[in-house]
């Protein structure tokens, strides 16, 4: 392979996949969930002004939201992958929320943040309608989600990011869960080992319509740790110490600036985890943002901590799950988890969570039903074509 394409083209695919491993299709949803899809936030807007609004089917009273904000490099992704609505907050008591914004192909800087607070000014706009609660407002998302959600956590009263309708709407939210989100992009680009981020085509270049180091003032603007201030929601930052696409010293850089400003920030470092991926699947993990959900906007604890934790990625299992290059496949100990509600050892295409696709490749037989027999001789498959 070209050199340019190990170092520009691989990191790109790398961070897309992952965002699509930790975010697969939920084209159907489960039983207690009440569906609203392509919600337009900005009517008569741009074709990514549309949301995707999931509530409990029997919700008594006004419920906590949780927004997902997807990643994809700021250049691919959808409001079609939602982990919170896959790991079942909407049975815990919560409405899910998945939104789309302008992609870099669309627009460049400020356009994504803008989306992001024209979803939120929506939201609570209709928050009597759709029984939210709007003063419990949390906010999660990966990779350039992550860096999306940490900028709406520190730019709550920045005015000059709300814009098109709804102004008579706060886009501030209560709480932030942050993967491994880019924050300071001149500290990104120069950092050794990072340097193909600076290139005119990167994904970071691409966001602010021209390479960073040219652009150091628009790259402010899109730092979350300019903007940071003690009126500051709680954040949970969650990275990977093994990162190759966006390196630790960015969550790093945000948890040292919300803990010198006094702001609530829990930073919890997962060893051996790279950009996404099993890792980020642990129950410890998925325990660990349940609970931070739950303090924050179920309990309303105002508790201000500066924590820092650790834990260590599970290794995904050899042969069957392991791809070339060191990627691996989703384990199907992870999908048996999320997916086999009734633990028989199968997993149905109603139970299935990732895309219609996927699952017709799984189900080898085509009996409507995927085992791990299955599972493995499509990954065996797979790893054999490369």
């Amino acid at each position: 392979m070209a050199p340019f394409l190990r170092t520009t083209l691989l990191p790109l695919l790398a961070a897309i996949a992952a965002a699509a491993t930790l975010q697969p299709l939920s084209a159907q949803t489960s039983p207690g969930v009440t569906a609203h899809r392509d919600l337009e936030y900005v009517p008569d807007g741009h074709e990514r002004h549309k949301l995707d609004l999931y509530l409990p089917a029997k919700a008594e009273g006004k419920v906590p939201l949780i927004i997902w904000i997807h990643g994809g490099a700021w250049q691919a992704g959808s409001k079609d992958g939602c982990p919170p609505l896959r790991e079942g907050y909407v049975a815990r008591g919560y409405a899910v929320a998945s939104i789309n914004y302008r992609l870099t192909s669309h627009a460049v800087f400020p356009a994504q943040i803008e989306d992001c607070k024209a979803a939120v000014r929506w939201l609570r706009a209709h928050a009597a309608e759709y029984h939210l609660d709007p003063d419990k407002f949390g906010v999660w998302g990966s990779s350039a989600g992550g860096h999306l959600v940490a900028l709406l956590g520190t730019s709550g009263e920045v005015k000059e990011f709300d814009v098109k309708t709804n102004l008579d709407q706060s886009s501030k939210v209560q709480a932030v869960c942050d993967y491994y989100g880019p924050t300071d992009l001149v500290a990104f680009v120069t950092r050794p080992g990072y340097e193909r981020h600076a290139d005119p085509t990167s994904p970071e270049s691409k966001l602010l319509g021209g390479v960073v180091m040219e652009n150091e003032d628009k790259a402010a603007k899109a730092n979350p740790i300019t903007f940071v201030d003690k009126a500051d929601p709680p954040f949970l930052i969650v990275h990977g110490d093994k990162d190759a696409t966006v390196p630790i010293n960015q969550s790093e850089l945000l948890f040292d600036a919300l803990k010198k400003t006094g702001v609530s920030a829990h930073f919890h470092t997962i060893h051996n985890a790279g950009h996404g991926g099993p890792g980020f699947s642990g129950k410890n993990i998925e325990d660990m943002v349940a609970r931070f959900f739950d303090q924050r906007l179920k309990e309303g604890s105002t508790t201000v901590d500066a924590l820092v934790t650790d834990s260590t990625a599970e290794e995904a299992p050899a042969g069957p799950g392991a791809a070339q290059g060191g990627r691996r496949g989703i384990p199907w100990e992870v999908i048996s988890r999320k997916d086999d509600k009734n633990q028989d050892g199968k997993v149905t295409k109603e139970e299935f969570s990732g895309p219609a696709q996927l699952f017709q490749r799984l189900d080898r037989n085509g009996d409507g039903a995927v085992t791990r027999e299955e599972h493995d001789a499509a990954i065996n498959e797979r790893q054999g074509s490369r």
